[in-house]
């Protein structure tokens, strides 16, 4: 199972670090964080209920799905200016 997802980007000469967590069904929670220069920017959290609005949050493929979306649309968003940077 996919417990998270890093990744970096470099914008207008700054560093960029995107962590994605799921926190397991214990606190079901998916949580995105950007640091900037190794600082939290901004912090993405959205609840299993939230994000399966239409369907189950057990399966394993389903959370590994919602990671990866969630990483991915924080990522552009960052990326194209559409989040506080």
């Amino acid at each position: 199972m996919e417990k998270g997802l890093n990744s970096d980007v470099s914008i207008e000469g700054f560093r960029y670090h995107l962590q994605t967590e799921d926190w397991g069904t214990d606190n079901p929670f998916l949580v995105s964080r950007i640091y900037k220069e190794g600082q939290v920017v901004q912090t993405v959290k959205r609840s299993y209920r939230e994000v399966f609005r239409n369907g189950p949050s057990s399966t394993r493929e389903a959370l590994r799905l919602a990671l990866r979306a969630q990483h991915l649309e924080i990522l552009d968003l960052l990326i194209s200016g559409q989040l506080p940077r």
